[in-house]
């Protein structure tokens, strides 16, 4: 069992610590932190051991696309406290969430350079994607970065996107469509890592306690993209350690067809979860949701999901470091 290193999380705005100035800053959203973001996050982890420097993330919140147009809002894959989890297993020390409005959006290319690179975080070298764009109007390019790098005396590198085996670039875009369809597995290879949820466990109705399936219950956020279903799953409790299940994202039609809820029912476990802050990896789309006749069929059916999920989870490997961290 590996547990991801702790990082600090700092808000924009103000000047970083002493410590972590004249550090290697990554540049993003990084929502998601694929096999796509790992390259870019992973030249700026080799450009800090090289010279020795602290390794920063700058990253913004909300997701922008979400600013400005916040009738539908990004469906977020890693939700901030993810986010800086998963950064932390990269080897980070610390992720700046920079507060993003249209305000923010509007700052000029130079005046974001100054104010956010220079001054604030007193970057020392500066890694973005190939596409990176920053200010408003988007007129800070990737040439105008290089530009202001040797202006105010920091170095600038920008990388290509990745391609998976297909040759299809690795996005957050193709993942979400991934995860809309059950395609867990596959999202999986794109990410480097299970795709992972958090959150509060709540207290329900307790129908899983009457059917012999008591389950940890969280709720997500509304625009959760993840295909309702049965899943195999992996829970992390604060504690660090792992507990095998079996969850069903959806909304009960059997019962009350309420709202939606992940449930997770846990093998060979028995305590008390309630407002434990918790994280479940997901390993396998097992079936869709389905309503049954009878709370009989419905046990037995569950039954099968547990051994399903059972063969699944015994089966499978780690996908990498970042997954061995997060899942394993």
């Amino acid at each position: 069992m590996t547990v991801a290193a702790v990082i600090a999380r700092l808000s924009g705005g103000e000047a970083s610590p002493a410590r972590l100035r004249g550090g290697v800053v990554a540049i993003g959203n990084f929502d998601g932190v694929h096999r796509g973001h790992q390259a870019v996050l992973g030249t700026a982890r080799e450009i800090a051991r090289a010279e020795g420097r602290p390794l920063i993330c700058l990253t913004f919140e909300p997701h922008p696309r979400t600013v400005f147009n916040p009738e539908r809002p990004v469906p977020r894959l890693t939700p901030a406290p993810i986010r800086a989890r998963l950064l932390g297993a990269l080897g980070f020390d610390a992720v700046v969430e920079q507060g993003f409005d249209k305000d923010f959006a509007g700052i000029e290319p130079e005046d974001f350079v100054r104010t956010i690179l220079v001054d604030g975080l007193g970057a020392a070298h500066v890694v973005a994607g190939f596409d990176f764009h920053y200010g408003s109007r988007r007129a800070g390019t990737p040439q105008t970065l290089i530009a202001a790098g040797e202006r105010h005396g920091f170095g600038a590198t920008l990388v290509p996107a990745l391609q998976d085996a297909a040759g299809e670039t690795i996005s957050s875009s193709r993942i979400r469509a991934l995860l809309e369809a059950g395609e867990a597995a596959r999202a999986a290879e794109l990410l480097g890592y299970r795709w992972t949820i958090g959150g509060s466990v709540q207290e329900g109705q307790r129908l899983g306690r009457t059917l012999g399936y008591p389950t940890a219950n969280i709720l997500l956020m509304p625009e959760t993209m993840l295909k309702f279903g049965i899943y195999a799953v992996r829970l992390r409790r604060a504690d660090g350690t792992l507990h095998d299940g079996v969850a069903s994202f959806g909304r009960r039609p059997t019962f009350d067809n309420g709202a939606a809820l992940f449930e997770t029912f846990l093998f060979d476990f028995s305590g008390d979860l309630y407002g434990e802050a918790v994280a479940v990896s997901i390993f396998g789309f097992l079936r869709g949701e389905e309503k049954f006749d009878s709370a009989e069929a419905l046990i037995a059916q569950m039954d099968h999901d547990s051994d399903d999920a059972r063969a699944l989870l015994n089966a499978a490997t780690s996908l990498g470091d970042l997954d061995r961290a997060i899942a394993f």
